[in-house]
């Protein structure tokens, strides 16, 4: 019963930050320069964790977090990768979203902020409660 409880917790947390990261990329406008690069990264990553979460409720938070900045990493040094077949995909809505279309490193490091701080509410706000 209680990993039923924390799936729907990180179910409706995930779609919530889902929900954030898409209205971002509608509002780019309306933040400032450096931010617009970092936002949509750092959202991502931390709808990746809140994923994990998700799906494996029993898992420790530092396991989570290892699990989000694997899968962050291993998706953004695909990017390094180009043939016609996941360029296509790529050229997708849900392609581009998930896939993303070049490789930068700066990507990494918004990656890992987005992670720690989604670990960080889970700590504070949700594990405790």
């Amino acid at each position: 019963m209680r990993h039923l409880k924390s799936r729907v917790a990180y179910g409706v947390i995930t779609f919530a930050v889902m929900i954030a990261g898409m209205s971002v990329r509608h509002l780019r406008s309306f933040f400032a320069g450096s931010v617009n690069l970092w936002i949509g990264d750092l959202i991502w990553a931390a709808m990746i964790y809140f994923g994990c979460r998700l799906l494996l409720p029993a898992w420790s938070v530092r396991r989570a977090v290892f699990a989000a900045l694997a899968f962050s990493c291993a998706i953004e040094f695909s990017q390094l990768y180009h043939a016609p077949w996941i360029d296509s995909i790529r050229h997708t809505r849900l392609g581009a979203l998930v896939l993303g279309f070049g490789f930068l490193w700066t990507d990494l490091i918004a990656y890992a902020g987005g992670i720690l701080l989604a670990a960080l509410i889970d700590l504070v706000f949700i594990r405790k409660g």
